[in-house]
């Protein structure tokens, strides 16, 4: 091979004898090329086709000089990053200056479009990469994960990868839809520090299928865009280190530069150099020109050259059998997810399409292996494991029959990618997960449960496992001891009574093992095993005197704490997780595949195991494009969930079965932290925060739970008192649950008094928040709003406070609407109670009688129905409102005489001429002090916040 010289021409003047990064870029069409230097803030944009007779439209808006440079596959936008900190943005190729993009706090290194031109990646010596929507400048995410600066950017063709490689040798190989890492190769390339003339770059091939990085020995590393494992390396001419890669646009050639001077020219295929060109100073950025066998280069000093006809002409030219990969509509920006079906699909219309004889080695066998990789890769999205029998999952083993041409060699065309888009939503349900587990870590110790109660954790050393159990408080359980794991377990789940283990099937051979370990027993020897054949566990659960395993089949296992196997019961559809609470079991399946919109259908169920009975069932709410990542129980009983997106709800009877999104990460987020569930009660999420971009957290050091107030997600009030209405719906929450547990049980006929006083408290604090809004209310002039407010309170002491509140504001007309509605309440819970007054007297009546008139000796049908229909029943309502008309009811007082029903209409009587003039006698006490309903309520004691006087 000989070593040619080519001659360059200055396009960016670099002062003494420093070295300068400089870029150049070719349009698609390669009408016109750009250069930029490090070293100067203009960008020039030259004509290609006469660039030594038309000079250069020069672009002067940075400040310093320009590091980086990218163009829009269709070439209609220029964005560049200069070391003074901003990305701007032009038209091209005018270079109509358009906005400045984004700013960062330390200089650019690189920048990248992804096919479409929807998405612009940006990232230099500040930490983390800037994901930007390039129609209205907003930042899309932010991608953390290097420890140095980021000095290599390059999406995957398709749309879904993005890849990036930093000063200390790293490469970092991201998921879009998710913004997590799908895998990463540490100190892989030359660690280039802090300079900013040499730069680490990274390469995907134009199919999409290879990773090309510079290598540790002066070549060139290929990976494999799934696995991140090492294929081949290009290794050959050159003396130091690989500072630049550019593949030929059919990616059978790729074009290296080195720190010696040398630019090689490589066959991929054959894995050797075929040609090269040795220059006077390091060439530090390299372009194809597109539809020609040329390719430009500039070095260090800024000038420019074209070397051409490299491939020779024996040999197959670089632009036959480009890979036709097209990008999406530049006007239209989709969802992550949507994004990647437009544009992956495309490329398996490439494999559709495949030659199968022109012995390029597209159409053979070796070409269906990646392919089904790709698909693999696709349908586990939140996890980088593939897991071989995830067969629900992993529809790919039957997607490579579409690779096949139809008869005759026509091409399929449109109703290929449709079927590919359609099968592609289906890849992306949710894989099944144990609440409150952590992945597995080779050599650290992780979290195989964390809830209220404890934790069980497991690491693994040389091949050997041990599971150790601990109580948050070791006063509430018992001393459990370590335990050597044989069987490798990664799920499980804790009670107060014992724990339950399962692990996956491996083989064949090996089954899937079910472990019930209980923590007392009266016997000895009372743990059990289960064995699976056919099936593989995925959830374990376990309550008061039950476990439960759910399966690949669909199966509900359920067995006593003994081992009986008790139930089996057919799911409606395959299990993304569950839990356990007492006697209750929450179930959750997927209903259908994912939606275009990449939204996840599930639905829930809550069994009841002693009864045999199901209490709830309904679909599981989530933010959109998220995914569950928690479900449990609180303290008191209810199911919630907890979304990706950091919304926790909980499912409410209202509305015929609702959920309530109480606490939002939005509101209370800090930037560098995720939110990892444990728990709640009442009126609180007990989470542990994880540091950025982490979303588990580690065993050791011991993580500390953060108690976070619920916070609802509501729209900003004009009235500026969104705490005060986060309170007042929060506390209307638990009294509607509270009410709704006193009927519950007052059917039963069981004791509900302390439920009850529950319930008066609620109802006391909740008429608080009330007054509160409707002082809010009076200050902004909202009096609608304060009568409707006034309408919600429940106690009648309360809403006598809140004609004194307006009262004393000044404001009589309010005052006066006041009045009307109290004298409207009072009227109508006085005919509710006689009413029920009438009621409760006619059955007396009967049963008086009944218990009077002499013993039959034969009972007719017509006495047994009136005793049954006149046998004393309590009252939901009467239980839970005690009659509201009488306030000394309210507060627990149970001996009020009974009054006849005319006494009864004269005292409501005597009551609301008192409320006549309510302005003039607003400071005056009533001087009818013998009612007994006044005297009940001083006789309560003074824990009623409302029997002081409203400052």
């Amino acid at each position: 091979m000989k070593s040619r010289t080519l001659k360059l021409r200055e396009a960016h003047k670099v002062g003494g004898s420093a070295a300068a990064f400089c870029s150049i870029l070719w349009d698609h069409k390669a009408e016109h090329f750009v250069t930029s230097s490090s070293s100067d803030p203009s960008i020039s944009v030259h004509d290609g086709l006469s660039p030594s007779s038309s000079p250069p439209t020069i672009l002067r808006h940075h400040q310093d000089g320009v590091t980086a440079l990218a163009l829009t596959q269709d070439s209609s936008f220029l964005a560049s990053g200069s070391i003074d900190h901003c990305v701007k943005l032009y038209k091209f190729p005018s270079g109509e200056f358009q906005t400045n993009i984004t700013r960062f706090t330390l200089p650019i290194r690189v920048l990248a479009f992804n096919g479409s031109g929807s998405l612009l990646a940006a990232a230099g010596d500040d930490e983390g990469i800037k994901l930007i929507n390039t129609i209205d400048g907003s930042i899309v995410r932010v991608l953390k994960g290097h420890k140095g600066p980021v000095t290599g950017l390059d999406f995957n063709p398709n749309g879904e990868l993005l890849a990036s490689l930093d000063s200390n040798g790293t490469v970092l190989c991201w998921e879009l839809q998710s913004g997590t890492v799908s895998y990463t190769l540490k100190g892989v390339a030359p660690d280039t520090g802090f300079s900013t003339s040499v730069v680490n770059v990274l390469r995907w091939s134009p199919d999409g299928r290879i990773l090309a990085v510079p290598g540790l020995r002066n070549d060139v590393v290929m990976y494999d865009r799934f696995t991140g494992e090492k294929l081949f390396a290009l290794r050959g001419e050159h003396l130091e280190s690989v500072c630049y890669i550019t593949w030929a646009p059919n990616g059978k050639y790729i074009a290296t530069s080195g720190l010696d001077k040398q630019v090689l020219l490589w066959d991929v295929d054959k894995k050797q150099d075929i040609d090269r060109q040795k220059f006077e100073e390091r060439v530090c950025c390299m372009a194809w020109k597109p539809s020609s066998n040329a390719l430009s280069v500039i070095d260090v000093r800024g000038r420019y050259g074209v070397w051409e006809s490299l491939v020779p002409s024996s040999m197959v030219d670089p632009n036959v059998g480009v890979p036709d990969i097209l990008p999406k509509r530049r006007n239209e920006i989709l969802p992550f997810d949507e994004e990647m079906e437009e544009e992956v699909s495309p490329s398996f219309n490439d494999d559709v399409d495949v030659d199968d004889g022109d012995g390029d080695g597209d159409g053979d066998g070796e070409s269906h292996q990646p392919s089904r990789k790709r698909i693999r890769r696709k349908a586990v999205i939140d996890d980088d494991d593939v897991d071989p029998d995830e067969d629900f999952y992993d529809e790919g083993r039957s997607v490579p029959g579409y690779r096949k041409k139809p008869h005759g060699g026509v091409r399929s065309g449109l109703p290929t990618r449709s079927v590919v888009v359609a099968r592609s939503t289906k890849f992306k349900m949710q894989k099944p997960f144990q609440p409150g587990a952590t992945p597995p870590e080779q050599g650290k110790r992780t979290f195989l449960c964390y809830n209220m109660l404890g934790c069980i954790t497991t690491i693994e050393h040389e091949g050997n496992y041990r599971i150790e159990t601990d109580f948050h408080d070791t006063g509430r359980g018992p001393r459990v001891s370590s335990m050597i794991d044989i069987y490798g377990f990664t799920m499980a789940s804790i009670n107060e009574s014992g724990c339950v283990f399962a692990n996956p099937s491996k083989g064949e051979k090996n089954m899937s093992v079910l472990m019930y370990r209980p923590f007392r027993s009266w016997a000895s020897n009372s743990e059990w095993t289960m064995r699976f054949e056919g099936e593989e566990v995925k959830v374990v659960a376990n309550g008061s005197g039950w476990v439960a395993a759910i399966t690949s089949l669909n199966l509900l296992h359920i067995f006593s704490e003994g081992g009986l196997q008790k139930h089996v019961i057919s799911l409606d559809g395959p299990v993304v997780t569950a839990t356990g609470c007492g006697d209750q079991l929450a179930v959750v399946t997927h209903v259908s595949d994912c939606l275009p919109s990449n939204e996840q259908v599930m639905e829930f169920r809550v069994l009841n195991i002693c009864k045999m009975t199901q209490q709830l069932k309904g679909r599981v709410a989530l933010t959109p494009g998220s995914r569950l990542t928690w479900i449990g129980f609180s303290e008191e009983g209810s199911f919630s969930s907890f979304d990706s997106e950091g919304v926790l709800r909980v499912f409410t009877s209202q509305f015929g079965g609702s959920w309530i999104p109480v606490f939002s990460t939005t509101k209370v987020k800090k930037q560098e932290e995720n939110y990892w569930v444990v728990g709640l009660n009442k009126t609180s999420l007990y989470c542990i925060a994880c540091k950025y971009p982490e979303l588990f957290p580690q065993v050791t050091p011991k993580p500390i739970l953060s108690i976070l107030d619920f916070s609802l997600p509501l729209a900003s009030s004009d009235l500026g008192a969104e705490s005060l209405e986060n309170e007042f719906i929060l506390k209307q929450l638990r009294l509607y649950e509270t009410q709704r547990k006193v009927d519950d049980m007052a059917f039963a006929e069981v004791d509900t008094t302390a439920l009850e006083d529950e319930a008066f408290d609620l109802e006391v604090s909740q008429d608080r928040c009330i007054l509160r809004l409707i002082s809010s209310c009076c200050s902004s002039d909202k009096f609608v709003r304060a009568g409707e407010l006034m309408k919600l309170l429940s106690l009648e002491k309360s809403m006598r406070a809140a004609i004194t509140l307006v009262t004393k504001l000044k404001l009589p007309f309010l005052a006066e609407k006041f009045c009307s509605i109290l004298e409207e309440k009072l009227l109508e819970e006085a005919n509710e109670a006689n009413a029920n007054h009438s009621q409760n007297s006619s059955r007396d009546v009967v049963k008086t009688k009944v218990q009077n008139s002499p013993a039959p000796v034969q009972t007719s049908e017509n006495t047994e129905a009136i005793l049954k229909a006149s046998a004393p029943k309590p009252s939901a309502t009467a239980l839970v409102r005690k009659t509201k008309v009488s306030e000394g009811l309210k507060l627990g007082k149970e001996q009020i005489k009974r009054d006849e029903t005319d006494d009864v209409k004269k005292s409501e009587v005597n009551k609301l001429n008192l409320i006549k003039n309510p302005v003039k006698n607003v400071n005056n006490e009533d001087k009818d002090k013998g009612l007994r309903k006044e005297a009940n309520q001083q006789a309560r004691p003074s824990s009623n916040p409302f029997l002081k006087s409203i400052a």
